[in-house]
């Protein structure tokens, strides 16, 4: 593990940028950043497109690693190349900013209010890869849609006991157990939630930490004890389908939570932009997000 990239994780002020969108979310975040389904056929087309995308974010001068602590990848985004560099290598040489993979394989069927992740058969050679690559964690999501004891347990479950696999393979967990921000349960979801990480953090060895993703609560500072927990590099949350506004407003109310946000970050990006446009509104929607994520 990379200490340098730890320590910055860990301590520094900013945000991780997610821009892991994988097959079934990318001709939702190619539309609205302007590109139509007439503009690919098929989906070498259309993940080469989405990664012109994603190479303009990182490579704008306002996506920074002043501001900016780590970026989440999609697995093909990991594989490809940057100005001619690996994409994780470019992001941490020159733009000193921590990469990610994302790993799942997608959600399994709803099932006692919640969707478990898929089987992930390749795991352990993809973490292998991406250490070679550089990168220093991964991220895995999953989603609570009802407040279930028991399907709340068993999602937690399932993503310590892949945490702990990720761990032993060399790198740093992202856990994100999403709750759907339209839940009617959400609260008593959220508590429930909250409970059963505590007792899989407090299962962890020593050694182990691990960063938690999570959906922004409906009460200000309620994840504060998986903030403090010795288990927890960090706590990031989710936008989730609020608007920027409606989620730097929540996370601000959130005392040691910083953003990882994905749709409310390429708000307002379009194809069409200049390069002067595009750097601006990307440059206000990092600053609107960093603030939040310090305050």
């Amino acid at each position: 593990m990379n200490e340098q990239q730890r320590r910055k994780v860990e301590s520094s002020p900013g945000f991780i940028a997610a821009l892991d969108q994988s097959g079934g979310s990318t001709p939702k975040a190619l539309e609205l950043y302007g590109v139509g389904k007439d503009e690919y056929s098929n989906d070498e087309d259309m993940f080469t497109l989405m990664h012109q995308m994603r190479t303009r974010m990182m490579t704008s001068p306002a996506f920074d690693g002043e501001r900016i602590l780590g970026v989440i990848l999609f697995e093909q985004t990991m594989d490809r190349e940057v100005e001619g560099v690996g994409t994780a290598d470019y992001l941490w040489t020159v733009k000193q900013i921590v990469p990610f993979v994302k790993v799942d394989q997608g959600l399994a069927e709803e099932s006692n209010g919640v969707q478990l992740m898929k089987a992930m058969p390749a795991l352990d050679a993809l973490v292998e890869r991406a250490v070679g690559k550089g990168v220093f964690g991964t991220k895995m999501r999953s989603v609570v849609k009802l407040a279930h004891e028991g399907g709340i347990k068993g999602i937690v479950e399932q993503q310590f006991e892949v945490g702990q696999r990720i761990l032993a393979g060399g790198l740093v967990p992202i856990i994100e157990p999403e709750v759907d921000i339209h839940s009617p349960q959400k609260a008593e979801a959220e508590a429930m939630l909250r409970s059963s990480i505590l007792e899989s953090l407090d299962q962890l060895p020593s050694g182990d930490r691990v960063i938690l993703k999570l959906t922004l609560p409906d009460e200000d500072d309620f994840y504060a004890p998986l903030v403090d927990h010795p288990r927890v590099l960090r706590v990031v949350a989710l936008s989730g389908g609020y608007s920027r506004e409606e989620a730097n407003a929540r996370l601000a109310r959130n005392r040691g939570v910083i953003a990882s946000f994905s749709r409310a970050l390429t708000e307002g990006l379009s194809a069409t932009q200049s390069d002067d446009e595009f750097n601006g509104v990307i440059d206000r929607s990092i600053a609107d997000i960093y603030a939040a994520s310090v305050s």
